[in-house]
């Protein structure tokens, strides 16, 4: 066994693989760039080394400071997590090259697996069914659109190269298919570094069920079940669970049987991913999609129904031991659940967010495990992927699973930062969740019923109170306070005139909000109670925080957003709506533009926003170029309506 690893990538995975070195005695290094100097997993590891400055190109994908991190430090081998180069077969050989062994499969398991055109038709030269698609590799823009009608309307355009959601297009009209095609070869460009694509048909209401395997290097394979994971949103799983309530035992032998067959095609070592998109109506009817040749972000589900370690066994596997059971002895037990906690505004669009975590308080209690990379005072960026956190139960049955996720999410506090805690906790109250009735549209269909429309009256309560306490003197050395001094509103006579406060919420109105006097404020928490119900906020700043959602209430003051109106306001005006960087300008100052063209482009923790005309004009103002890095609600251009020109 290995006696130091260097741990190649960040935030909770990074956390998550050395908790296991440590349980086996193995000294754990970790890199990082500026952004994570302070970060839990640099804390958390025995040593760490600085890579460089805070773009991923010119840090955790560098493979040379990676390597010589490695050398410095004494590593004998290199565990890359999810993400970054973990699916990277040129970064696999070079720690081969390098004498380090990679925690990983073979380079060319890795590059036959990551080609997924290649990859399809591997497996299906073993016997292992597949989605109807297009065939070759190295496809035009024109080639990809013929391939797309060919197969019918509508398709599924994805990056040969990647996973994970990044660069995928479901697209419905053959008339948007040259602007998907460009949209995901940009976005496949920026995640994987190679804008390949194949297209796909798209099968309607569709699951999104897949196989974990182990595989070593003496020819033994088995598989540990499978993972539903159909809750998605924009091709991103939020919500997984094993096992799925849809497959029974033949199916599921079956289904794993064409796992291990996919895995010994290529030559699989370690462990790896099978996934399988399967008509919810025939699971009997289960197809191919792709294999994800490392660590998934979901492997904790399947660790708790089986108890095995994932990532032990990775090491154990990479350092030439075999199996120690077979697939005889896999026994699944219970139900497990995992949801994503993300730096993401669903009030917002789910637009990316950011900011700075002021209180922290992850679940913990029976059945509970939070695997994370947040402490407080992280500071999130639009640098890396959105997923901060994930929080894990396991439980005797999928009823009291539910329930106990449900509770933990409610009991997520990370204020700062605003996160879909909320929206998981709601969607896992959905009805057709809670009865299994599951497919991958599901969330995107129902998504604006999980979201509250405004700003709860309780939550202007709570921040008012807050205001109010900041206002009050304090008792003088024998306890006493002047009443008189108390600003409540209170005045001779009786007469009890409510205190006006003007507040804000990022994305809502600005309300003047009398205040009921009703309230409690501690230094953490502040409880009111409105129309009778008592609501209790934890605090931090100017955010509050309850059963998962959060708000940041800042104070507005009329006159002086008034006076602050620039002559292109309001609906004029252009905004980042997350903070980000841009990647395309498509106008110049000047140029006439319709209502819905795009402008501007920003992307933000993988992820595009494209910035479209509010109406028909011509811009007047344009602040970005390719490569601005620009904060939420920073003007990006002004188009001045025709009527005013």
């Amino acid at each position: 066994m290995f006696t130091t690893v260097l741990v190649a990538n960040r935030g909770e995975i990074a956390v998550r693989v050395i908790r296991t070195l440590r349980a086996l005695g193995i000294r754990s290094v970790a890199v990082f760039s500026d952004a994570d100097a302070d970060a839990r997993h640099v804390r958390e590891a025995d040593t760490a080394v600085r890579i460089g400055p805070p773009p991923a190109a010119e840090s955790y994908l560098c493979v040379d400071r990676l390597l010589e991190a490695a050398r410095r430090t004494g590593a004998q081998a290199v565990h890359p997590g999810y993400g970054f180069l973990a699916e990277n077969a040129a970064f696999a050989q070079a720690c081969e090259d390098a004498g380090l062994v990679f925690i990983g499969p073979p380079a060319s398991a890795i590059a036959l697996m990551g080609d997924k055109i290649r990859a399809k038709e591997t497996v299906k030269a073993a016997g292992v069914p597949v989605v109807p698609g297009s065939s070759g590799s190295g496809l035009s823009d024109d080639e990809l659109a013929a391939a797309a009608r060919e197969i019918g309307m509508p398709v599924l355009l994805k990056p040969s190269a990647g996973g994970g959601g990044k660069g995928m297009r479901l697209t419905r009209a053959e008339s948007a298919l040259m602007d998907e095609i460009a949209a995901a070869r940009r976005e496949a460009r920026a995640s994987f570094g190679d804008d390949t694509l194949l297209v796909e048909r798209w099968i309607d209401r569709p699951r999104h069920i897949e196989i974990q395997v182990l595989a070593d290097g003496h020819g033994n394979v088995v598989h540990l079940g499978e993972r539903e994971c159909s809750l998605q949103r924009r091709h991103q799983k939020i919500i997984e669970e094993a096992p799925s309530v849809l497959l029974d035992e033949k199916t599921r032998a079956a289904m794993g049987e064409a796992a291990v067959q996919a895995a010994r095609s290529c030559g699989y070592r370690g462990a790896g991913t099978v996934e399988f998109i399967v008509p919810g109506g025939d699971p009997s009817a289960h197809y191919f999609m792709e294999m994800n040749t490392r660590l998934q972000v979901e492997h904790p589900v399947t660790e708790l129904i089986t108890g095995v370690d994932l990532v032990e066994w990775q090491l154990r596997v990479a350092a030439g031991e075999p199996l120690g059971f077979t697939q005889d002895d896999i026994a699944l037990t219970g139900h497990s659940i995992e949801a994503r906690l993300c730096a993401e505004d669903p009030a917002r669009g789910f637009l990316p967010s950011g900011g700075t975590v002021l209180a922290l308080r992850e679940p913990a209690g029976e059945g509970v495990r939070t695997d994370s990379g947040l402490s407080e005072g992280t500071e999130v960026s639009s640098l890396y992927d959105p997923m901060l956190a994930k929080v894990i139960v396991h439980a005797p049955d999928r009823p009291t699973a539910l329930r106990r996720l449900r509770a933990a999410l409610a009991g997520t506090v990370t204020l700062g930062v605003p996160t879909n805690a909320g929206f998981l906790r709601r969607l896992l109250d959905h009805p057709d969740v809670v009865s299994g009735d599951l497919d991958t549209g599901l969330v995107e269909r129902d998504a604006e019923s999980l979201v509250p429309e405004g700003v709860p009256e309780e939550v202007y309560e709570a921040a008012a109170a807050v205001r109010q306490a900041r206002l009050g003197p304090r008792p003088d050395a024998s306890g006493w306070t002047d009443p008189f001094a108390v600003p409540s509103g209170w005045r001779l006579g009786g007469e009890h005139v409510p205190v006006t406060h003007w507040l804000r919420v990022p994305g809502h109105d600005p309300v003047a909000h009398r205040t009921r006097g009703h309230a409690r404020v501690d230094a953490d928490r502040v409880t009111v109670t409105v129309d009778g119900l008592t609501h209790t906020f934890h605090r931090a700043g100017t955010w509050l925080g309850r059963d998962g959602d959060t708000w940041n209430v800042l104070d507005h003051d009329p006159v002086e957003a008034s006076l602050g109106r620039s002559a292109h306001a309001g609906a004029d005006s252009l905004t980042a709506p997350m903070p980000g960087t841009v990647t395309v300008v498509k106008v110049a100052v000047g140029d006439e533009v319709t209502a819905g063209q795009g402008l501007v482009v920003v992307e933000a923790m993988k992820m595009e926003h494209v910035i479209s005309a509010p109406h028909d004009g011509t811009v007047a103002e344009l602040d970005v170029t390719p490569g601005t890095t620009v904060a939420m609600d920073q003007v990006l251009a002004v188009v001045v309506p025709k009527e005013e020109q």
